[in-house]
């Protein structure tokens, strides 16, 4: 009997009380807000990354990570989306105390689990990730109904590429 795939999974990290870090707990909140969970797709907050990323990741195909950034190039609330491999922003999954997302997956491998074929980063650029507040800077903010659209036509297209992906008889 062959086992059914994990749910597309939308990855939201962050930290509910560092002001602009809570960026990924808000997105997670207003998806689940809007009914985005079914039998294909998966939200789930994680405060921590790490050694917990291998079990959030394993037996899954598809996962969009959504997280701040800090890098001072763009204006706080701009989004920016990368695709896995080419850079991995993401503020949590970067951090010394943690290991990085490329790290959890290759550890993943090497212990037999079945790591996701494509991992994309929605990332926003952050204003403050250090003031201990749970509301986000107004910029920050603003991009919330943004990363929602970009989410929803994310999906969409994963399930467009999987029905034109289909052979019929």
């Amino acid at each position: 009997m062959s086992m059914l795939p994990a749910p597309t999974l939308i990855l939201c990290l962050g930290n509910e009380v560092l002001s602009d870090d809570g960026f990924g707990p808000v997105v997670a909140s207003r998806l689940r807000e809007l009914g985005i969970e079914d039998n294909n797709t998966e939200v789930i907050f994680a405060s921590l990354a790490g050694f917990v990323l291998i079990d959030l990741l394993k037996c899954r195909d598809r996962v969009l990570v959504v997280d701040t950034i800090c890098t001072g190039e763009h204006p706080a609330g701009t989004l920016r989306k990368f695709p896995f491999g080419v850079f991995t922003p993401s503020r949590s999954l970067t951090t010394s105390h943690q290991i990085s997302l490329p790290t959890a997956i290759e550890l993943g491998k090497i212990l037999g689990c079945t790591m996701p074929a494509q991992i994309d980063v929605l990332a926003v650029e952050a204003e403050d990730v250090e003031t201990l507040q749970e509301e986000l800077t107004p910029a920050v903010a603003g991009a919330v109904e943004d990363a929602v659209e970009y989410i929803k036509e994310w999906l969409v297209a994963e399930f467009k590429e999987v029905e034109n992906a289909r052979e019929y008889p």
